[in-house]
């Protein structure tokens, strides 16, 4: 451990700047400036080097990459998706659950739809809040109040509030993938315009 911290003072900015003033502190002793007091201007200017350096900049934390995350999401994706197998759901929910998923596969399977994706952290960010937080949270509470419905009957039907989030969850989703289809429709227009421009 010290060892490592010596290592590292001697590459530091501190002092190989403190090092440079020092030589340049030898270069004045050899031309006569520094006289008989050569070690302390050597010394000295060693430590104003030093103290003028720069700070050491700390390394920047390695963060996946968006690509990175999607791989994540996917995976998650994966397990959420034995997960909702097991879960039985009424056909209208069933229905919304299986449009609002497919949708969800589109936008994270593997090629340039991902690619886009992967350039919007806003959305790389809504995608994982929905596999990760969103539909597992919708589909637990349906189960675990559609049970207590059953001992208190004539409430509100559970799966009202689940076809309403799924269709809410959908909704998102969906803005999400014409948001990409409009900036991959505008580069697109951006090329034509390019290449009209070139033609004048």
């Amino acid at each position: 451990m010290a060892t490592s911290r010596v290592l590292g003072y001697l590459e530091s900015r501190k002092n190989l700047t403190g090092g440079a003033c020092g030589v340049a502190g030898l270069v004045l002793t050899f031309a006569g400036v520094a006289g008989p007091y050569w070690p302390v201007v050597v010394a000295g200017l060693y430590g104003a080097g030093a103290l003028i350096a720069p700070p050491e900049r700390p390394a920047l934390p390695d963060f996946p990459s968006p690509s990175q995350q999607l791989e994540e999401i996917r995976a998650d994706f994966g397990r959420l998706g034995g997960y909702l197998a097991d879960v039985e759901l009424p056909p209208a929910a069933a229905a919304r659950l299986t449009a609002l998923t497919e949708l969800l596969a589109a936008l994270l399977e593997p090629g340039w739809v991902a690619e886009a994706l992967a350039q919007d952290p806003e959305g790389v960010h809504a995608v994982s809040r929905t596999v990760r937080q969103d539909v597992p949270e919708a589909v637990d509470a349906f189960v675990r109040t559609r049970w207590w419905t059953r001992l208190t009957p004539g409430t509100e039907p559970p799966e009202r509030h689940l076809e309403r989030q799924l269709g809410l969850l959908q909704e998102e989703a969906g803005r999400l993938a014409s948001a990409l289809r409009d900036a991959q429709a505008r580069r697109q227009e951006s090329h034509t315009r390019y290449l009209e421009d070139r033609q004048q």
